[in-house]
């Protein structure tokens, strides 16, 4: 296993950063409004739960949104969402279908608070990062456009307001390219042979470090 845990790239930019709005996936709408997760898709899509859908298909709910909704029908709130705030999002980006169905899904059965939001391109993947401001971001090497150095590379571009952990995950690569990512901060690189599993502790242990640090 080619896993590295001393610690994670972290991309980091822009004091100026204004706190990042928080989302709410329809799972965890589902479980504070007591109803199945197919009622809750139902009132986003409907509008009577104002929310989006993201490009893959899945539905967000703003913090803010989701705690109107709930005081406007009299429902409890719970104190994670009487702040404001939401699980902390994640960005994962690969271009297999099926392992980030299988990725996206081993987390949300985990017991880690995040909400996910996929990407299957690079560019993609830029784009949910700034619009989501993530905390951890999991990150396929090999992508159809944008390998990840060259994604790490634009986000430490002056100006990008992001501050958040990466997680390479590969299939495999040369040890001149662990070596280029290593220079670039990269010192958690996760094979994909070890399974969904490995990603998901890789993820604990970035979300654990940020918290204590």
């Amino acid at each position: 296993m080619d896993l590295r845990t001393s610690r994670f790239v972290v991309i980091s930019a822009s004091v100026g950063l204004a706190k990042s709005k928080r989302y709410w996936g329809t799972q965890r709408v589902a479980r504070v409004c007591q109803v199945s997760p197919a009622t809750a898709a139902n009132w986003i899509d409907q509008g009577l739960l104002k929310g989006h859908k993201t490009p893959t298909g899945r539905r967000r709910v703003e913090a803010d949104d989701l705690l109107a909704f709930l005081r406007a029908h009299k429902m409890a709130v719970p104190a994670e969402l009487d702040g404001g705030a939401g699980a902390d999002m994640v960005v994962v980006v690969d271009d297999d279908p099926g392992y980030l169905k299988a990725l996206v899904l081993t987390i949300e059965r985990s017991d880690l608070d995040v909400e996910v939001v996929e990407a299957a391109t690079g560019v993609d993947a830029l784009l949910e990062i700034g619009r989501v401001q993530p905390v951890v971001i999991v990150l396929d090497y090999s992508l159809p456009d944008l390998n990840a150095p060259q994604v790490i590379q634009r986000l430490l571009e002056p100006g990008r307001r992001v501050d958040a952990e990466v997680i390479v995950v590969t299939g495999g690569m040369p040890e001149q390219a662990a070596v280029a990512l290593r220079q670039m901060g990269v010192k958690t690189i996760v094979n994909k042979i070890e399974g969904v599993p490995a990603v998901v502790e890789a993820m604990r242990q970035a979300l654990a470090r940020r918290k204590a640090a």
